[in-house]
């Protein structure tokens, strides 16, 4: 049971990775564990919806003039351009909707919005970066996702390789080389940090 100053207590776990790492089916894991008492952060973002992505749900899908309209009056907590006029980023108000329900907050986020909260908030936030096998093993993982032409998964392995090196700035690493392990090493890390005396 929620305590009366969660709001104030309230944390938030940053989960980072190059896109195909599985970071997404780790923090789907943890939102399912009760006791870790998580809310999922969605991301606003001006790309289009993608297969039967709702509205609300998965993202909040803005148009890209007000996306750029939330970002000149300052209502993004973290906001980035990722590839050209395809911008991602997390509304103040959808942090602020979930401390006020007596949660914390799970963000499934890109690497450099995932440091930007950690630095915002530093000593609220753990920042878990989730490392892949390899950067081979991404390419197979996005190419059997079949959402995305080749040009655009060429696109994110670049990428994932400038975002691998950014590893050591996070808290904690997650290698995912065996889902298993890394969703029980997942819960521990977030357990501790929510229920673990380490205030």
């Amino acid at each position: 049971m929620a305590d009366n100053n969660t709001r104030e207590q309230g944390k938030l776990i940053v989960f980072s990775a190059p896109s195909g790492s599985g970071k997404t089916t780790i923090v789907r894991h943890l939102l399912g564990i009760e006791k870790l008492n998580l809310e999922f952060s969605i991301s606003a973002t001006s790309r289009a919806p993608r297969g039967n992505e709702t509205d609300g749900k998965d993202y909040y899908f803005l148009s890209l003039k007000d996306f750029k309209t939330h970002i000149k009056d300052g209502d993004f907590l973290e906001w980035e351009e990722v590839y050209r006029d395809n911008f991602y980023g997390t509304l103040k108000s959808e942090v602020e909707r979930i401390w006020a329900l007596g949660k914390h907050v799970i963000f499934d986020i890109d690497v450099a919005g995932g440091l930007r909260i950690k630095k915002k908030f530093p000593e609220r936030t753990l920042a878990v970066f989730v490392k892949p096998p390899s950067v081979d093993e991404l390419k197979i993982r996005l190419k059997k996702r079949k959402t995305e032409p080749e040009d655009k998964i060429n696109m994110r392995i670049a990428k994932a390789s400038v975002e691998l090196a950014t590893a050591p700035q996070f808290d904690r690493i997650i290698k995912n080389y065996d889902l298993a392990t890394a969703l029980k090493e997942a819960e521990e890390l977030v357990d501790d940090f929510v229920n673990g005396h380490n205030d």
